[in-house]
């Protein structure tokens, strides 16, 4: 087992064991145990009681962060050309298609998040063995497929986030920065938890919510309430 650091012991120090935090009281206490020089992201995990084998058990959904991630999102836009100019106004990095499908299939992937439209998705169909695996293959369930391409761009840039559970039952993704206040912090964890405790699926019998942890990068994992969140 490796030895922890100086820092990580002083980190698990100052969590309580076996105790379980409030939104607000591990907002405050994540950015207490960090001590990364790099400005951490911080995660937030959730294990589902769901078994992601069984088609009606998928959980999969966008949430738009009141405070925004803090991270500067990369938006590629594959849409026609007389919406390109919409694309780039709402801020979009990379407008185009063909030129980009043609990227893509020589294995450029240095993007955060793709945006097409309908008509266009029959070329896009075959990029899947690239794009797949990378979690970047647009998809109408996440608001990444639309005509609306420039309010989807903006949405994007501004805070909105897609998750899907993996096979192993648990939500991962990431609700901010260390640099965020406490209180933004807790603002944007409060904003996923709620839209995911909303996508529960109605074939699921038991306990939906098994766990969540709030934790940074590199930092030990700190444990929600749940009964704080039942009140969400």
């Amino acid at each position: 087992m490796s030895k922890l650091t100086k820092n990580q012991k002083l980190a698990s120090e100052k969590i309580e064991e076996g105790k379980s935090y409030s939104i607000a009281e591990a907002s405050n206490l994540v950015k207490e145990i960090t001590t990364t020089k790099f400005d951490s992201s911080v995660d937030v995990d959730v294990r589902l009681g769901v078994d992601p084998r069984k088609a009606n058990q998928m959980v999969r959904g966008v949430a738009s962060l009141p405070n925004g991630t803090g991270k500067q999102t990369r938006v590629l836009a594959l849409c026609t050309s007389d919406k390109e100019a919409e694309a780039k106004a709402a801020g979009a990095d990379y407008v185009g298609l063909d030129e980009y499908i043609d990227k893509i299939k020589g294995g450029w992937t240095d993007v955060d998040v793709i945006i097409t439209m309908p008509s266009v998705m029959g070329k896009i169909g075959a990029l899947g063995r690239v794009l797949g695996p990378r979690g970047l293959m647009p998809n109408p369930k996440s608001g990444t497929v639309t005509n609306e391409i420039g309010q989807a761009v903006k949405d994007v840039k501004q805070g909105k986030i897609d998750f899907k559970v993996d096979k192993f039952g648990i939500v991962h993704t990431s609700i901010g920065k260390v640099s965020f206040t406490a209180e933004q912090i807790a603002e944007n964890a409060k904003e996923f938890i709620s839209t995911l405790l909303k996508l529960k699926p109605a074939s699921l019998k038991g306990t939906y919510v098994k766990s969540i942890y709030l934790s940074s990068t590199m930092s030990p994992g700190i444990k929600i309430d749940l009964k704080a969140v039942d009140e969400l």
